[in-house]
């Protein structure tokens, strides 16, 4: 990764991971398309978005995507505490990802993220 680069991050099913690997464009998933923008989270954010909306599925991945390769349609815009949350207006093309990886569980049931993210 370039220096300077920040990477954000998508959590998607593995029937929408698939979708996207094969038509090379993501529009959103249901809770997307609804709101009119896909969500994204930062590092620190994405494992509390994993707790809250995807704990009950054990198919999820985790797509990292360059901000800054998202242009003018990627707004930071408060959420969930107030905090800023990377929020993409448009279709996000397959060859903005840099790198996707399964998400396992741990013991516990909770989702295990690097620790460097």
């Amino acid at each position: 990764m370039k220096e300077g680069m920040t990477l954000i991050y998508k959590l998607l099913r593995s029937a929408e991971w698939a979708s996207f690997q094969e038509t090379a464009l993501f529009s959103g998933s249901a809770v997307d398309r609804e709101d009119g923008f896909i969500h994204f989270s930062t590092g620190s954010q994405v494992a509390e978005t994993a707790r809250r909306h995807f704990s009950m599925f054990d198919d999820v991945w985790l797509i990292a995507v360059e901000s800054e390769s998202l242009g003018p349609g990627l707004k930071w815009e408060p959420s969930r505490g107030g905090d800023l949350f990377p929020h993409y207006y448009g279709s996000l093309p397959l060859s903005a990802v840099r790198e996707s990886e399964k998400l396992g569980k741990g013991d516990q049931g909770d989702f295990l993220f690097r620790e460097d993210l």
